[in-house]
Parts: C-alpha cells; structure tokens; sequence
C-alpha cells in the first residue's frame, strides 16, 4: 500500500496545481464575482448572508407510520431544529397503497408511509403549518403529497397561499439517477408543469421544485456532472413552463436547488459558486429574465451519504463535519447532517441529535458567519469555480447536440456518463490511490457495535389496517366519481390536473389509487440498463 503513488487531483478528478498565483487565475471582479446580493451572485445570494440570518437547519426525518413519524418531528423542533424535512418510504415514492402486493417488507423502512390525506392529518397534528417550513422529498407522486399537504393547512385554517416550504418533484434526475419513477417522461414533465404553473398561481410562498444534483452525486457523479446535469434539469423545467404559456419572472423566483456537500472541501465550495453564477448569467441572457430574484439561486445542501462508511461509524461525525463547513462557506440556504450511523439504518435520536449539533457548533462557535464569503479571491477556488464552470458548458453542449435532456435520458446518456465516473472512482479506492479512513487504511479488528434504529415489523400490519380502515368507512360512490374525473382530465392536454387531485385528496381517495389511475391512462417507464 505505501508504494501506491497518491493522487494529487480532486475527487472529481480535476488536476491541481501544487500552488496557485495570480497566474493560475483570470477574473473580472465585476463581472466575475461582483457582490453578494447583486448579479452574478457567485459571492452569495444575500447582501448580508449569515450576517443577517443563518441558514435553515433541516434534519430529514421519516420512518414507521405518521404518529412515529409526527413524534420525531416534535423532538427535532424541541432540540432546536428550525424547518421540517419529510423521508417517505418506498412504496409511497412508487405510488403504492401500504396493503399493495409489491409495498410487503417495505412499509415505513426507510421513511415514512404515506396512503392518503388521513396519514398527512396525523404526520402534522399539533404541528401549525402557518410557522413551520416543510421540506418533502418526494418525485413523481409529488402532486398528491403537496395535496394532501395544503388540505391539513386548509384544516388548520392556513390559506394555501401562506403555505412556506418545499417539495421535491424533479422527475428528471430520477431517471438520471435515483430511478424512483413511474409515468414516461412526457407525462411526468405535464405532471411537474402543472404544479409550477398552480403554484404561481396560488402558493407564492411554496417552492414547487427542489432541482436536485443530490442523488446525481450519490450514484457516483462528478462534481462538474452534478452540477452540469442539475442546472441542465433546471433549465428544463424552465422551458417546460415557458411552452405553458407562463411568464419566466411568475415562476423562475420560486424555483430551488438542493446539492451534495462531498468530501472534497475546496471542489464542493467552488461547486455552489459555479452553480450560482452560471444559473444567473443564462437565466437573465437566455431566458430574458428581467427579475433579478429569478437570477439567484437559492439552494438546499445535505451531507453526503455516499461518503458514510460502516466501517468506524464514528469517523462519520468527522466526514459530515467537514461537508457541512463546506457547505456553509460556498453560501447555501438550508442544511441537513447526515447521522453517523445512517451506513447502517435509519438514524437513532441520539445520531440525529449530533448531527444537528454539528450545525449549531459552526454557527455559533467557527465564526466562519462573520464574513461573507471568507474564501472568495482565493487564486485556487477562484481557478477551481472557473474549471468547474467551463466543464459544466462543455455538458450543456453535449446534452444540446443531443436534442436536450429527456432526449439524452431515453439515450442513457447521463446514465454512462455516471456510471463512467463511478467506475473511476472506485477503481482509485481499490488501488488505494483514495484513501478512504476504516476501509482501505486504518482498519480495526475488533470494532464495537453501536445501537441501530429499528422499525418494528408490528407497524407494517398496523398501516394496513389502518388503510383499509378508511377504505371501509368513506364514501365509495365519491372517490370513484373523483377517479374517473382524473382520468378523464389525465387524458386531455391543457387541463391542469392540480384541481382534480386536490378535489380527490378531500374526498380520501389514497395515493396507490390515483397512481393507478394515472399508470392506467399514462402507462409506466423502464429504461435500458447500462453496465
């Protein structure tokens, strides 16, 4: 091992210089870096930054059934936690009711399960939607949680346009990488166009889409993939709402992004940099945006759960640690921590607890908050922002000649392109070129357990119940005339299906029962494999 010449590049692979001048970089500070607050915005999308206020500490947080779920929440807002972030298992990001033949062994295992508005009614109980700010996590089915989600604020007496928060929806990176979709692609974009175009209307406070390079970076991207393919998803969505008819200024300020914070430090810093100035610059020459808040970026980072070991899952702490500064000095809006033990299984109290700390340590004892962008001028991240930058317009060149990106997914074009890189990548580990602590270096014998969180299996059986339950006491008569009316509109351009899923949420039709009323009229997706 100690023979293996070491890799002096990033993790993305990006050469480094062993020092950099003045020489190594060219910048037009106006034109280039500017203030933060004001175009290009490389520097930071508020004037004062975390001067003025820090940023939004989230902690993802779903597992069993809503009351196991709601009780979390709870503790997370005690502990000092200042906006709700929702992980939804996996027959509910699939659009399958808990008692579906495909959802057994998987009710509430990794998030929490959802079937209808009853389940969001218990998920947020006692929990006043008008103070809080909610983060879902959540794709192709993304219109229904956010139905379900304004009826409980409609019960709690919040108009719909006093609603605050975030839902996922960004359907293109799930066909790029996380692969938890259901319709084919044209469809999904109608689904997703709809809800930006009800949102604007609406819900001006809710941020319809969460443009998200997170799992692109988790299914072994690059950093100048993840943020090449993430701004590419987003002018997309764009252009979809522009065909709508929709103005770019109605929409675009309400558009969000959610990145990786790698291990990395300098690479991830000049990533979020890079990001901001190139949605910025193509936003307001491209598109004719003439707001300026529909130039910046606003944008949610988690740790990465890629960089997580089993192996010492201790060492953990130190790993999020470090992307979490990273992602504050690059500028970003809201943060999650990743839990040490989350290699492992969904995250105890006690994990989760340190994770949050880790937040409020930065905030409130690195002083790295007192300074604007501490790091701009560097001659090394400013050359690094630029590489990342130039590599990210070589993509959109690529993806253009492609015919733009729902034709490059249906030619598995991102799909090797990841798969390239994460074959590089690990190839480097294996050699023991990386260095990864407690896997290929630095081992122990004798590691000791620690406690896992554990779903109890009981809690399965007991959201089926409670599915059927309801199924038995609504009214049958209502939810098949609300089906059919989905249907109907499903399968005639220019009807926003917003209306009707709202109207068919009240009603308590469940989300596996919409879902199959949409495959019925869309049908579903499956991609060719790439190995």
């Amino acid at each position: 091992m100690s023979g293996t010449p070491r890799l002096f590049s990033t993790i993305s692979g990006i050469d480094n210089e062993p020092l950099a001048t003045p020489d190594s970089v060219g910048i037009d500070y106006d034109r280039d870096l500017g203030y933060p607050g004001v175009h290009p915005f490389t520097r930071g999308v508020y004037p004062s930054m975390y001067r003025g206020r820090l940023w939004t500490m989230r902690q993802f947080a779903g597992f069993g059934t809503a009351q196991e779920t709601n009780e979390r929440f709870r503790y997370l807002l005690e502990h000092g936690q200042t906006g709700l972030s929702t992980a939804f298992d996996m027959p509910t990001l699939m659009g399958y009711d808990s008692d579906h033949a495909r959802s057994e062994g998987e009710v509430g295992r990794e998030g929490v399960a959802i079937d209808s508005l009853e389940d969001v009614e218990t998920l947020f109980s006692g929990i006043p939607l008008g103070e809080v700010s909610t983060s879902m996590t959540i794709n192709s089915p993304a219109a229904i949680l956010l139905a379900f989600y304004l009826c409980v604020g409609e019960e709690q007496g919040v108009t719909r346009d006093r609603l605050r928060g975030t839902i996922q929806t960004d359907i293109l990176k799930e066909y790029i990488a996380q692969k938890e979709y259901i319709f084919p692609p044209e469809p999904s974009m109608r689904l997703v166009t709809d809800m930006v175009e009800f949102c604007a209307q609406e819900m001006p406070l809710w941020h319809p889409i969460s443009i998200s390079g997170y799992h692109i970076r988790e299914a072994g991207s690059t950093a100048a993939q993840e943020l090449a393919f993430t701004l590419a998803d987003g002018f997309t969505y764009v252009e979809w709402a522009i065909e709508r008819g929709l103005d770019v200024d109605e929409f675009a300020p309400r558009l969000s992004f959610f990145f990786n914070a790698h291990l990395d430090f300098f690479e991830e810093i000049a990533k979020y940099r890079a990001a901001r100035r190139i949605w910025a610059n193509l936003m307001r020459d491209k598109y004719g945006a003439k707001n300026p808040k529909s130039w910046l970026m606003r944008f949610h980072t988690q740790t990465a759960g890629v960089s997580l070991t089993a192996q010492q899952p201790e060492v953990n702490i130190v790993r999020t640690a470090i992307e979490a500064l990273a992602a504050v000095l690059g500028g970003t809006q809201s943060l999650h921590t990743n839990s040490y033990d989350e290699a492992l299984a969904l995250p105890t109290e006690d994990a989760v607890r340190i994770a949050l700390r880790t937040q409020q340590v930065i905030a409130h004892e690195t002083g790295v908050v007192n300074t604007i962008d501490p790091l701009g001028g560097s001659y090394y991240l400013e050359q690094l922002t630029n590489e990342l930058e130039r590599q990210a317009y070589e993509y959109f060149d690529r993806i253009e000649q492609l015919g733009g990106v729902v034709a490059a997914i249906k030619d598995n074009f991102f799909q090797r392109e990841i798969a390239e890189a994460s074959f590089r990548y690990q190839g480097e580990v294996e050699a023991g070129q990386r260095i990864v602590v407690g896997v290929n270096r630095y081992g122990i014998d004798d590691e000791q357990q620690i406690p896992i969180l554990k779903v109890d299996p009981k809690l399965e059986q007991e959201q089926i119940d409670r599915v059927q339950a309801l199924r038995d006491r609504r009214d049958s008569a209502t939810v098949e005339a609300e089906l059919a009316r989905l249907k109907d509109d499903a399968a005639q351009e220019g009807r926003n299906l917003m209306h009707p899923i709202i109207d068919a949420s009240r009603a308590y039709v469940t989300m596996g029962e919409m879902c199959d009323a949409f495959r019925e009229v869309w049908g579903t997706w499956r991609e060719t494999p790439v190995f």
